[in-house]
């Protein structure tokens, strides 16, 4: 719709996707909606906050895997410095433990990437007055499935071991002994009912508890 046909007051949104062909889509089938106004596209996490505090969105649409940082990461950094602006996160990974994350980090929807574009962007107005917009489907499964076992240290160094790494590199990149490290190794193993590192890791990564 021509900007000259749009209302005085549009929603300002920005959208955060790192696949461009996938953002290039999102922004424009919202710029089709007659109230809403995709301010500014970034492609990583850690432009998220100094983006908006220059765009001063009213809604900000977050994938949850981007480089620089997550999707969660900047929910509740943007929740410190520009509390003002509502969070959606949009991802294609609808995981229990994602949504509760991102409900901690302060976000006021969370839907999955299948869904119609008009659900999503009556999404963005409802966020706009308040509510809470969450996929139905995942919130069932979200309360099934109960909180995360781990605690910040066993996810710290199962995030450190995603590469293969030693157990002597995992002690050098979190800053603990390495009897520590395979203490929280072992827990984190126990804790998913799994038989190694790699595939607590893997376990963890699928529940969204990483």
């Amino acid at each position: 719709m021509p900007r000259d046909h749009r209302p005085a007051k549009s929603i300002r949104v920005l959208l955060a996707e790192d696949q461009g062909m996938m953002r290039g889509a999102l922004a424009l089938l919202l710029g089709m909606e007659a109230d809403i106004e995709v301010v500014a596209q970034i492609s990583a996490g850690d432009e998220i906050v100094d983006t908006a505090l220059v765009s001063r969105p009213d809604v900000a649409l977050l994938d949850i895997e981007l480089p620089g940082m997550s999707g969660l990461d900047a929910a509740a950094a943007l929740r410190e410095e520009v509390p003002d602006c509502r969070v959606l996160i949009l991802t294609t990974f609808g995981r229990p433990g994602y949504l509760r994350r991102a409900m901690e980090a302060g976000a006021a929807g969370f839907l999955v990437k299948d869904g119609p574009v008009e659900e999503l962007a009556q999404a963005v107005r409802r966020v706009l007055t308040g509510e809470t917009v969450i996929d139905p489907a995942l919130a069932a499964a979200a309360l099934s499935a109960g909180p995360s076992p781990l605690t910040p240290r066993e996810c710290d160094v199962l995030k450190a071991s995603a590469d293969g790494a030693t157990v002597a590199d995992i002690a050098a990149r979190v800053h603990l002994s390495e009897s520590t490290v395979r203490n929280y190794l072992s827990s984190a193993i126990g804790k998913t009912g799994t038989r190694n590192r790699m595939e607590a890791m893997r376990e963890a990564r699928q529940q969204g508890w990483l």
